[in-house]
């Protein structure tokens, strides 16, 4: 098959470039800006570059348009949250090849975490206790309803905006700087106790064809995975085939849970590619995203990866407290780009990093907030989206009242 990545900024768009052309794909990536890392890979048939998905959206989808038609491209895949974009044309895009993700409205009640939570209690999945706040009193009041509080945007991912009195990142935001609106509302859940086990899945009507479940040891600035530890995926995937079956859902799907005293409670949803891909073998991810009859794999319990620039540059924030571990993580734990020899992603690296630091100073926001810019759906209105869709948008943001 001849495939389109987009996104290909992020290691797990590389990651998935390689295993779908070690498989005997033509991959061509996709990205916003040229210097984007997994656009360099040698494993790639070609690379273009895009308008903005969320500030030229007519453009970024004319731009799909084109690539698809010059290439004679088979399969989109987005690896990130352009999908939501790509999904509200999803009728017209299917016409000429077939874009693997979710329709819009299975997006947007999955990314929504208001919405979300009230999926999985109809489907019977544990989640937290949890309250909804759009204004500030309303978020002064569920805050004090908790001793140990979590709380976030409603549409938001992770790393981004995290708002809690527990834990390593209690005190990193204020009350003041959250700002709820019946338009942005912010979830404020009880805190549960326990390590993070994260999910990635890929699913055709409705089937899950490859899962993977995973913690993450090591973290940057106790937000995003740098490494990723394989765990046993058969209660999460439990869970998956709940939300999953009923939609016949055709796409990625990836799940954050808290593990606590032996439960599972479902934190958030992110309905696209994420880390756990790095943990698939190429012969499975590929089967997985591409081939509708392939058997279930299960990523094996104890399978290791890493971002070893990524767990190098975490010296510099605790030098003395992360050098003996980073040492042994280096000599031990398996690098995702090992293997590949294929040096130009990582050298390109260094200019996408130059990229974000330069958009994290002009916006003056955080640099995992400034790379993401460019490409995040927070709940607004895309343009020319169908009536359809922007009906399903209408009725989940009146869900939250």
């Amino acid at each position: 098959m001849k495939i389109l990545v987009t996104s290909s900024r992020n290691p797990f768009a590389l990651d998935i470039e390689r295993k779908l052309a070690e498989q005997g794909h033509a991959v061509w990536a996709a990205d916003t800006f040229r210097s984007a890392a997994g656009s360099h890979s040698r494993y790639l048939a070609g690379h273009e570059v895009v308008a903005s998905p969320r500030h030229a959206t007519a453009q970024f989808i004319a731009d799909v348009e084109r690539i698809v038609d010059q290439h004679g491209i088979d399969m989109v895949i987005p690896a990130f949250e352009e999908c939501f974009y790509l999904a509200s044309r999803h009728a017209e895009l299917s016409q000429r090849t077939l874009l693997y993700t979710g329709r819009f409205d299975q997006l947007a009640r999955l990314h929504d975490k208001v919405s979300m939570q009230r999926i999985a209690e109809e489907r019977g999945v544990r989640i937290p206790q949890t309250l909804v706040a759009t204004d500030d009193d309303s978020l002064h009041a569920a805050i004090d309803r908790f001793p140990h509080y979590f709380a976030r945007a409603a549409f938001s991912r992770g790393g981004v905006d995290l708002l809690t009195n527990t834990g390593p990142l209690a005190g990193a935001m204020t009350v003041d700087d959250c700002q709820p609106t019946t338009e942005r509302p912010w979830l404020v859940q009880e805190f549960v106790q326990g390590p993070m086990v994260c999910t990635y899945s890929t699913l055709h009507d409705g089937k899950v064809t490859a899962h993977c479940t995973y913690k993450a040891p090591r973290q940057w600035e106790h937000s995003t995975g740098i490494s990723f530890l394989a765990v046993d995926g058969r209660p999460t995937l439990e869970v998956v085939q709940k939300i999953a079956e009923p939609w016949s859902y055709t796409g990625q799907l990836s799940f954050d849970f808290v593990e606590s005293d032996g439960n599972l409670y479902l934190i958030e949803c992110n309905p696209r590619s994420t880390d756990g891909a790095l943990l698939m073998t190429a012969e499975h991810l590929a089967a997985g995203l591409t081939d509708p009859h392939a058997p279930l794999t299960l990523v094996p319990e104890g399978t290791e990866m890493q971002l070893d620039v990524a767990v190098v540059a975490s010296i510099v924030q605790e030098p003395m407290k992360e050098l003996p571990t980073t040492i042994h993580d280096l000599l031990h734990v398996r690098d995702a780009g090992r293997g590949w020899h294929d040096h130009m992603p990582a050298l390109w690296s260094c200019a996408s990093l130059l990229h974000g630091e330069w958009a994290s100073h002009r916006q003056r926001v955080a640099i995992l907030e400034a790379m993401a810019d460019d490409v995040v759906w927070n709940g607004e209105p895309i343009e020319g989206m169908s009536a359809a869709d922007a009906a399903t948008l209408d009725e989940v943001h009146a869900a939250r009242l």
